[in-house]
This record gives structure tokens, C-alpha cells and sequence, in this order.
């Protein structure tokens, strides 16, 4: 233990808190003492987790100021740190006393059964939650039900034509018809059943819920998101209420939900995987509140719009931003971060071009054209050729008894599908490595186009062919994406191979001008941006990642980004797009700063990636890749099989007991999922459990996880988002979770490794992630979040953390590996920290 501060130490505060912090460290790294102008990376050996758990011990001392990791990364010395901290008023803090962030419980007010901000509300009963699940559940059998029913009925009404020109003019009229009825069914339901949007809160699980739930679900499920970017798209969400000036244009395929409450001006563009859905939960309700957008607006990509947030004209808001409650950009300038703050970049990167209304009128006009002549007829055919090539099948539309009580009814449709299956696959592969490249010779790099004409058609194109997630997710996580996206358009250098080169989840505007330097490895979540937008224009520009980096997960890179040779780009980092080029530097946050590039405990395992024992360990990896391959090809086609049987045996009990056939096959299409996967996700976690690890990428530890992740496929989770199902799916997966959960979108990666607590609040998009890669070293750990946490929209929880009762996490925030957050505690940004944290910076 230290003695007393001296005198010196007494004039100096600095002094004292240096002692102070230096004890703190010296016992998570268990020695007697530390060196104050010691490095804590490269001289003291420590990394971002144990200098996480440092920030946590600090905190609890009430003689400490509250000290985050951003001011470890920026002040990387006990010297330093406590130098940030001059002001000793302002560095101490008072012992807060037990439980004062949670107050007592309030009473529902009785007009919006809404209870005051920073209260917790009373525990929703059962009977609500029952009433409101058995509801959803009603509404989806009678949806899936009705619409098989049209389906069926017009398929029969279709192939009644007399001849092949018949046949073909009833396709149409069948095909536009059902598209129009789908895209006005979002339309009605929302005027009658809700009405307009405003701004109110009410809580989860009740008849207003339920409302907003089906209108939510409808239209995000709306066919005309296939449109966007288009006009079409635009005139859906003025017709849906929203108020959407001229020559707007929008490319996310997030639908605002509460339409009425989104104003935006001429001229404004909103790029891809943009959140700005009008209404956000915590702490068990909803709440619904405005976003506003002026005239020539540009809201850059993976951007996060909150509630009550607005932007003035000529504003703009960079990519991997978020705007929080609140929050108000003055017209004419730039902000960028989370929550965004001022900034001098610029972030408009193509001028904009001629694009009158004539144009949009015309490009609307012949894409729903090519639709209705052309995609849905060829869609209708090509169910007809399968049916007509397999007699068995085709019995399933003829009078006589059941084809499904004769063997070579599965037989056949066990050909059948194993001919679609793997036969659609690999047509899927020549169409994608052929097609857009003869497409791409028609848009020029660096040349300027205008919206919505024939090269933006082509662009549309390229960009949708290419971003077939089947594919990526089949070879990612081994050396076979490397050749995949070579046979796609990437320029990969002389490419050092490592069997995880890129992860399962990587995205492009358009291949061909994508290039990833020599020796760089990216773990998931990639998307090049190499094609900018502006309201009427858009360009591709080549876009470079440089030799030996390292991305983290969910990264936006613009074409633009400053960054060179050996950087290390951190989770959910913000790449800069001015400044100098950053080389031989880690970067870390939105906006960014710099980080130690490596640490020295995850260089213990480089002599593994060299030489012959590389190779060796290589070649291992890649046969475990290779069976695991074909078990992800297997599970998911038995999947589509038994669909498939479900289907066909639907449509043939059809024709005996009617309606109630389709009913009885969406139960059963949705147990068999469920089941089925869950199954699956038992057997691969009995084989090999998922743990903590800490190990080398060449570890058969690290195999088995990534065989976990490949094989436990989990999408259709998101269709019981904002359902009381979707906590019981996840309990059956293996997550710990408590009751009355509301989960609107959350993605849970490693299930068996994650805790949560009652009366939780998961908002659309947030992650949990257990695990990190960095260069060759994995690392994962578990989560463990209390009782009534909200995750705000967007949030990302990485592994080894811990937050305490009543928390709250704020839309975009990423809390770091290692943090502990107080029970009570607010935290917001990217890396997060405490709201209002005391001390200066």
C-alpha cells in the first residue's frame, strides 16, 4: 500500500490521483508497483480488456475522477491520464448512494398508459402479453393463409389460358394485380387501423402496440422495398404520410415506419443502411417522435437518426453517425459522430446533375414494366416447368387421391429438390461471376451520371447481383472467399492466404473496383462504398483498403477513407475521409482516433502463421472448412425440403379442406424452422460446446467456432421481432433470458454465452457479440446484461461485459470489450462512455 500524499503531493492533485491510479493498475496486472510514464500497451503489456476492467475499478472509487477507455487510448501513461484531470473539484466525485439512478415505482398514467421519463414501469401482466402474442399469431396464420389462397387460386386461374399468348396475358394481369394488392394492402391497414402517426408513448403489448406492430410488420414486408432508391419508393412513403420534398432521393431499405412523423426537403438524399424509423423502446414502451430533414439534406451511410432529431438545410451528417435525441445540425453544416459533434469535412463526394421530372416519371414507369411483364411472368413459368417436369408434383393440382400417401410422390420432390437446390446454385454462380461483368463495361470510373436512367439501371443491377449473401456466407470464414470474390471483380493483390480472410458478411457497391492490399484480413461485416450519390447523380470510384490492415466488424469503407499500409481498423470505426493518410496506427470510435496498432499479448501467436507451420496448420483448416461447408450446403437444403413437402401438401389439402390447409402449413413451416435449427445449433454445441476462448485462428478451438456460426443460421429469427415468441426462440437457442423481454431486432451471435435479465428492452438493430478477431488471435467471453436494461437502436455490446440493473445504452453506442456499467448508469457513444461523466478532457 502507498502512504500518504506528501506535501508535494498536496499542492499538486495531479500527484495524489497518480498514486491513486497507479495502485489500481498494479493490481489487475499483480505487481507491487508501476512506472508512471510507463506505456500501458507497450511497456506495461496491457490490452484494451484489462485496461477496460481498469476504467471500472476507477470508477468505483469516489477518489477517482470517471475515467474512460477513450482517455486511456489518448492518454496512454498514468502520468498522463492524471494530467488530463487537473481541476481536483472536478475530479473527485461524491459517493453516490446505493440504488440512486432507480426510483420508486409510478403509477400508469391513465390517458397514454405512458409512465415519466426516468421511471421504472410496473411489470406488464400475462394475460397482456398473452393477448397480444395470440393476436400477432392470428394475424400472420390469417395473412400467410389469405395470400397462399390468392397465390394458388391465381396459379390455377393463370394456366387456364387457351394457348401460350393466353397464358402470358393472364400471367400478367394475375402478377399486377397481386403486386398492387400487396403494396396497397401496407397502405390501408395503416390508415385504418392507426390513422396518422404522432408523436406519443404507450407501452408494449397493448391494443396501441399491437396496432403499430401490424402496421410495422406490413409495411417492412411491403414488396416496393425492392424499389429503392427509385421514385416509386419515395411516392410509397408520401402515400404512407410521410412529407417528402422534390427530387429526393432514398437508398436505404429500412422503411420509416411512423411515416407521418418523417419530413424531409428537395433535394435530399438518404444513403443505404440508414435507421430513421420514427420511434424507438425503452424501458418497456414505445415512443414515437419526429425526424426532420431540410432542403439538400445528405445523410451518409450506416448513419442513425433518432427521434426529435433535426437537420437544416444544406446540412450533413457523416457515415457511421448517429444523431441522438434532440439533437439539431444547424443548415449549412457538417457533423459526424456518435453522438455527432461539428466537423469540417465535407461529405458530399459527387456534384449533383440534370434530373428533371420527366426522367424519374419515365425510369418509375418502365421498372414497373419489367416487373409485371417480365419478372413475375418468368417466376410464374419457371413454377410451372418444375411442376410439369415431375408428374408427382404436378398431381398435387389433379383430382385423385393423395399424392402424398404415395413414395414416389417424396421421391420425387427429393429429386426435385436437390435439383433446384444445388442446381439453382450453381447457375446462381455463373450468373454472378458473367453477367455484371458485362454489365460493368457500360459505367465509366469516375465519370459522373445522372439518377435514373440506363446507367443507373446497370449500377442497380451490378450492385444486387453481386451481394447474394448465399454465397458469402457459404465461403466466408475460409480460404475459398478469397477465389469467390476474385470470380466476382475484386482486385486482391498477390494475396497471402490465412483461411479467414474475410468473414461471412461482406458487401460492395460494385466488385470491380474494389481492391484489398496484401496480408489485410477483415472479420465480418464489410461494405465498400464505391459508388456515391448525391439527390440526382452518382459515381463509382475505385475504392482501396491497403496491405497488412486489419477491419473489425460492421465498418463502412468509403472510397474516400484516409487510411494506408498496417492499420488496424477497430469495430464499428468511423474511417476518415480527410486528414493524412494513417499508417502504422490502430483507429478506434466515431469520429476516430488513434490507437495502438497491436499489443504485445496478441503477438504470441505469429509464429504459428509462418513458414511450415503455416502450411501445415493451413491445410488443416481448410479440409475442417471444407467439411463444414458441406454440412451448411446439407442443413440448409433438408430446410427447403421439408418446406417444400409442407407446401406441396398444403396445395393438395387444399383442394379437400380449403383455407385451413394454409394455415396448417404456416404452423408447420414455422415449428419445423424453429426446431430444426434449433436441433442443429444442440448437436454442433454437444459436439464441440461454445466457451471463452483465447487462441490462435489456427486452433482446432476456432474451427469449431466458426463451424457454430456457419451452421446456425438464424434470419427467420427475425420475423418474431417485437413478438413475446421471440424470447422464447431465443431460450430455446440457449440464451439465458428473464421474462417480459422485449426484443424489436436484436442479433445475438454466440447464444449460450449470453445472459439477460427481466424486463429488458432490445431496440431494432443492436448486436451482442461475444467474440473479436484481431490479426490471427481470437477471443471470446460472455455478456451478461441485468434487469431492465435498454439497448438503444443500433447499439453494439461486445464480449466480457457487464451491465448493471436499469442501465440504459443509447442508440449507435458500441460499449467495449471488458466494460462494466453501473447498475442505473446511462452511457452513450462510440467508444461508449458514462452520459455526463465527470472530469476534464
Amino acid at each position: 500500500m502507498r502512504s500518504d500524499p506528501s506535501a508535494a503531493d498536496r499542492h499538486d492533485p495531479s500527484a495524489g490521483t497518480e498514486g491513486r491510479l497507479a495502485d489500481v493498475l498494479a493490481g489487475l496486472l499483480g505487481t507491487d508497483r508501476v512506472p508512471v510514464d510507463g506505456d500501458f500497451f507497450s511497456d506495461l503489456g496491457a490490452d484494451s480488456m484489462v485496461m477496460a476492467q481498469f476504467c471500472a475499478r476507477v470508477r468505483k472509487r469516489s477518489d477517482l475522477p470517471t475515467v474512460s477507455m477513450k482517455d486511456v487510448y489518448q492518454h496512454s501513461t498514468i502520468q498522463g491520464l492524471a494530467a488530463a484531470f487537473t481541476d481536483a473539484a472536478d475530479s473527485v466525485r461524491p459517493p453516490a448512494p446505493p440504488h440512486a439512478a432507480i426510483r420508486a415505482p409510478s403509477t400508469v398514467t391513465a390517458e397514454t398508459g405512458a409512465v415519466p421519463d426516468g421511471e421504472p414501469r410496473p411489470p406488464t401482466g400475462p394475460s397482456r402479453r398473452v393477448l397480444c402474442g395470440t393476436a400477432q399469431l392470428l394475424t400472420f396464420l390469417l395473412f400467410s393463409s389469405v395470400g397462399a389462397t390468392i397465390t394458388v387460386l391465381g396459379y390455377q386461374w393463370t394456366l387456364e389460358g387457351s394457348d401460350t399468348a393466353g397464358v402470358y396475358t393472364r400471367a400478367v394481369l394475375f402478377s399486377a394485380a397481386l403486386f398492387l394488392g400487396v403494396c396497397a394492402l401496407p397502405v390501408a391497414a395503416k390508415w385504418i387501423l392507426v390513422g396518422r402517426f404522432t408523436p406519443r408513448r404507450f407501452p408494449v403489448w397493448s391494443a396501441a402496440y399491437f396496432r403499430f406492430w401490424c402496421v410495422k410488420t406490413l409495411v417492412r414486408t411491403s414488396p416496393v422495398r425492392l424499389f429503392t432508391g427509385s421514385p416509386l419508393y419515395v411516392l410509397y412513403l408520401r402515400v404512407l404520410g410521410a412529407h417528402v420534398g422534390k427530387g429526393v432521393t432514398i437508398l436505404t431499405r429500412t422503411v420509416p415506419v411512423c411515416a407521418d412523423l418523417l419530413s424531409i426537403g428537395d433535394g435530399t438524399v438518404v444513403r443505404k443502411d440508414v435507421l430513421m424509423s420514427c420511434y424507438r423502446a425503452h424501458d418497456g414502451e414505445l415512443e414515437t417522435g419526429p425526424v426532420t430533414l431540410g432542403d439538400n439534406v445528405t445523410v451518409s451511410e450506416q448513419a442513425v437518426i433518432d427521434i426529435r432529431t433535426t437537420m437544416g438545410d444544406g446540412a450533413q451528417l457523416g457515415h457511421a453517425s448517429s444523431l441522438h435525441t434532440a439533437q439539431a445540425i444547424p443548415a449549412g453544416e457538417s457533423w459526424h459522430g456518435t453522438p455527432a459533434q461539428p466537423t469540417s469535412t465535407d461529405f458530399r463526394a459527387v456534384e449533383p446533375a440534370a434530373c428533371g421530372p420527366l426522367r424519374r416519371v419515365l425510369y418509375t414507369v418502365s421498372q414497373l414494366l419489367a416487373l409485371v411483364l417480365v419478372y413475375l411472368p418468368l417466376t410464374l413459368a419457371g413454377v410451372s416447368l418444375l411442376f410439369t417436369a415431375v408428374p408427382q408434383l404436378n398431381a398435387v393440382f389433379t383430382p385423385g387421391p393423395p399424392a402424398f400417401t404415395s413414395p414416389a410422390f417424396y421421391l420425387e420432390a427429393l429429386v426435385a429438390s436437390l435439383v433446384v437446390f444445388f442446381g439453382g446454385a450453381l447457375v446462381g454462380l455463373v450468373v454472378v461471376s458473367t453477367v455484371p461483368r458485362l454489365l460493368s463495361l457500360a459505367i465509366e470510373p469516375g465519370r459522373t451520371y445522372p439518377l435514373y436512367g440506363l446507367h443507373h439501371g446497370i449500377q442497380r443491377a451490378i450492385t444486387r447481383l453481386t451481394n447474394i449473401r448465399f454465397f458469402t456466407t457459404l465461403f466466408g470464414d475460409s480460404s475459398a472467399i478469397v477465389h469467390y470474390l476474385r470470380c466476382l471483380g475484386y482486385d486482391l493483390c498477390r494475396v497471402e492466404q490465412t483461411g479467414s480472410n474475410f468473414g461471412t458478411l461482406v458487401k460492395h457497391d460494385t466488385p470491380y473496383l474494389s481492391t484489398v492490399g496484401r496480408g489485410t484480413m477483415v472479420a465480418d461485416g464489410l461494405s465498400i462504398i464505391n459508388a456515391d450519390f448525391s439527390s440526382s447523380s452518382f459515381r463509382c470510384t475505385p475504392t482501396s483498403i491497403g496491405p497488412d490492415n486489419f477491419l473489425g466488424n460492421r465498418i463502412a469503407y468509403p472510397s474516400r477513407g484516409r487510411t494506408g499500409d498496417n492499420c488496424l481498423l477497430a469495430t464499428k470505426v468511423m474511417v476518415p475521409v480527410d486528414g493524412p493518410v494513417r499508417e502504422d496506427v490502430g483507429l478506434l470510435g466515431s469520429p476516430s482516433f488513434e490507437i495502438p496498432r497491436t499489443v504485445l499479448r496478441d503477438t504470441r501467436f505469429d509464429h504459428l502463421a509462418q513458414g511450415d507451420e503455416l502450411r501445415r496448420r493451413l491445410a488443416a483448416k481448410n479440409r475442417h472448412n471444407a467439411l463444414t461447408a458441406s454440412l451448411h450446403l446439407l442443413v440448409r437444403w433438408f430446410h427447403f425440403f421439408v418446406l417444400a413437402l409442407i407446401a406441396m401438401a398444403a396445395v393438395e389439402l387444399y383442394q379437400v379442406i380449403g383455407v385451413p390447409a394454409f394455415v396448417l402449413a404456416a404452423l408447420l413451416t414455422w415449428a419445423f424452422t424453429i426446431v430444426h435449427f434449433a436441433l442443429v445449433e444442440r448437436a454442433v454445441t454437444r459436439v464441440r460446446p461454445v466457451k471463452p476462448l483465447y487462441c490462435s485462428i489456427y486452433d482446432a478451438d476456432f474451427w469449431g467456432h466458426e463451424r457454430f456460426w456457419k451452421l446456425t443460421w438464424h434470419q427467420y429469427m427475425q420475423a418474431f421481432n417485437g413478438t413475446p415468441f421471440k424470447p422464447v426462440v431465443w431460450r430455446l437457442l440457449g440464451v439465458r433470458i428473464g421474462r417480459r423481454v422485449f426484443d424489436d431486432g436484436c442479433n445475438i451471435t454466440e447464444r449460450s454465452l449470453v445472459s439477460i435479465g427481466d424486463d429488458c428492452t432490445l431496440n431494432a438493430g443492436t448486436v451482442i457479440q461475444c467474440h473479436s478477431q484481431e490479426d490471427g488471435a481470437f477471443k471470446s467471453d460472455r455478456v451478461t446484461i441485468g434487469a431492465g436494461v435498454t439497448l438503444g437502436v443500433n447499439a453494439f455490446v461486445h464480449y466480457g461485459t457487464t451491465i448493471g440493473d436499469r442501465a440504459r445504452l443509447d442508440s449507435d453506442s458500441f460499449l467495449m470489450k471488458g466494460e462494466e456499467v453501473p447498475p442505473g448508469a446511462r452511457w452513450k457513444g462510440n467508444p461508449a462512455r458514462e452520459a455526463g461523466a465527470v472530469g476534464k478532457r
